[in-house]
């Protein structure tokens, strides 16, 4: 008796990359860029293989490197001079972010910034504190008062030069009030990327590490969502949608692809998703120990979040992938 059904008529090399589902290309990665105002040269960062701080007179040259690996666009993530209890330097127009946002904003690299005051807070949570909050922890950030912050930094980032901006915070109504404030100071056209869909991970360990945002006291389940919540990330994207958000993203990936195919299927918005520093250290170090083939996995990782609905996707893969794409 032989079969009727024969799938692999269409595996044969030829024909297979022409019925493949699923493409992947350098179009759709945006690669992370850490900018260090405190340091004179690149910063290797242990936990996270191949990446390093760079100094803001070395963020052009390192996005060059980027282009020239075929990556089109970059995020910036800041770590600054000076930190205090309201995250002041994210929004100072002498900024570590808003000086490699100028220094890069004639090149041909898409630009987005991270909107957070982690990393800029002497208490590393996103934002302005409760009263008692560094004793109570049941005590947590104050959320309105953190939007005018948000909103401030977004717009200064803009003024620099920014093609997108992209609020990490988690906190309530930010796609609304940064909307609100770019559109009142002439940016109407440049779009927000919200983090509509952030969970509080044990995946982002090395991330904290790279960008100097890891909370002094206490963590982020206060504003950051449960893991086990999927359709609260709906809700979130629902909100954001209304306020005007005009991509959508997921964080971390590999862990939440369902929630990632969820936000697909819900909304007319890209979807982004962010394959963290922890999903991307774990393959790093199992490759080191000979367990993985370092670029076969990463480009599965990354395919896999494609599949699974991502119009783009931020990885700290996409230097090395790039050229591949």
């Amino acid at each position: 008796m032989h079969p009727t059904e024969r799938p692999r008529r269409l595996r044969a090399d030829g024909v297979r990359g022409l019925v493949s589902e699923t493409s992947l290309a350098a179009s759709d990665l945006v690669a992370p860029v850490f900018v260090d105002a405190t340091a004179e040269g690149r910063r290797p960062i242990p936990s996270m293989p191949g990446q390093e701080r760079v100094p803001v007179a070395e963020a052009r040259e390192r996005v060059e490197e980027l282009l020239a690996a075929g990556v089109e666009a970059v995020m910036l993530f800041g770590v600054p001079e000076s930190k205090d209890h309201r995250g002041s330097r994210a929004y100072a127009e002498d900024g570590v972010v808003q000086r490699a946002v100028r220094a890069t904003a004639d090149t041909d690299a898409y630009v987005i910034t991270d909107v957070c005051l982690c990393e800029y807070t002497d208490h590393g949570h996103c934002g302005v504190l409760e009263e008692g909050a560094r004793e109570d922890p049941s005590l947590t950030v104050r959320n309105d008062p953190t939007l005018e912050l948000l909103a401030e930094t977004a717009r200064s980032h803009a003024a620099a030069g920014a093609d997108m901006v992209a609020p990490s915070s988690m906190t309530d109504g930010m796609v609304g009030a940064i909307r609100e404030r770019l559109d009142n100071e002439g940016f109407q056209d440049l779009p927000v990327m919200s983090y509509a869909a952030k969970y509080e991970s044990a995946f982002y360990g090395p991330f904290r590490d790279a960008a100097d945002g890891a909370p002094a006291f206490g963590d982020r389940r206060h504003y950051q969502m449960d893991p086990a919540n999927p359709r609260e990330a709906l809700r979130e994207c629902r909100l954001d949608v209304e306020q005007g958000a005009d991509v959508l993203m997921v964080k971390p990936a590999l862990a939440y692809l369902d929630v990632v195919s969820a936000v697909r299927r819900e909304f007319d918005r890209p979807v982004a998703a962010y394959n963290v520093s922890g999903e991307y250290a774990m393959v790093h170090a199992a490759a080191e120990k000979g367990w993985l083939d370092l670029e076969a996995t990463a480009r599965e990782s990354l395919l896999s979040i494609k599949r699974a609905g991502a119009d783009l996707i931020i990885t700290y893969f996409a230097e090395e992938l790039a050229p591949e794409l």
